[in-house]
């Protein structure tokens, strides 16, 4: 028969395990996410001084070792700094036109234009003037009742030659991969009162996030 100091050793346990697991769903995103930023922050530091020693020996001079001088951040300055001034200088008229004309350079290059396209249409989908995924709905593909949270990302299938349903894209939880469905319009509801940041996260942490939702999501 088990003795109250068992059931008391149990009960420690239970609460040390509890309190390890709070300890973990706090720790674990922050800890993955300086994880992420810190490897990003030490590839380009040690990437860009040899780089720029290449391309300006003078300016980015060798130090008593043979090695390429680090100053830790500087790299990733740069790169922030370089993404901004592109950013800026491209949205200028002139340069737009330059860009434009770069664009449709590599989209015309064989070999190269697959690689160029997918990588532009991706980023394309998440940032700038043609986001993609910010049209957030409940798709009906699995069996009656069933809903997947998905994003339309054409309101039109016709080049598929299916003009009259809908192409929407459903995100995997915890990865980074997805399906496209093509789908009548009868199987799709709008998430109105869900913005496209939330859906996501919702979708990518398995329904574990919180959302703010409004009432009212009507069929397409």
């Amino acid at each position: 028969m088990p003795t109250p100091e068992t059931f008391s050793f149990r009960r420690i346990l239970r609460r040390l395990l509890t309190y390890f697991l709070q300890g973990l769903v706090v720790l674990a995103p922050i800890g993955i996410t300086l994880w992420v930023v810190i490897g990003l922050f030490n590839f380009v530091d040690g990437i860009l001084p040899n780089v720029m020693h290449a391309l300006a020996p003078n300016l980015w001079e060798l130090g008593e070792d043979g090695q390429v001088k680090k100053i830790p951040g500087t790299g990733f300055l740069v790169v922030v700094i370089l993404v901004l001034t592109t950013g800026w200088v491209s949205s200028m008229l002139f340069f737009s036109r330059i860009v434009a004309m770069l664009d449709n350079l590599l989209d015309k290059t064989p070999g190269i234009k697959y690689i160029y396209s997918s990588v532009k249409d991706f980023l394309e989908a998440f940032a700038g003037n043609k986001k993609k995924f910010d049209k957030p709905v409940l798709v009906n593909v699995d069996a009656p009742g069933v809903w997947r949270i998905g994003f339309i990302t054409q309101q039109s299938s016709e080049a598929m030659g299916m003009s009259e349903h809908i192409t929407v894209y459903v995100p995997h939880s915890y990865a980074i991969s997805g399906i496209t469905y093509l789908v009548p319009p009868t199987q799709v509801k709008i998430l109105s009162g869900i913005s496209a940041a939330d859906a996501m996260k919702y979708t990518i942490s398995g329904g574990v996030t919180e959302v703010e939702t409004k009432e009212g999501s009507p069929e397409v």
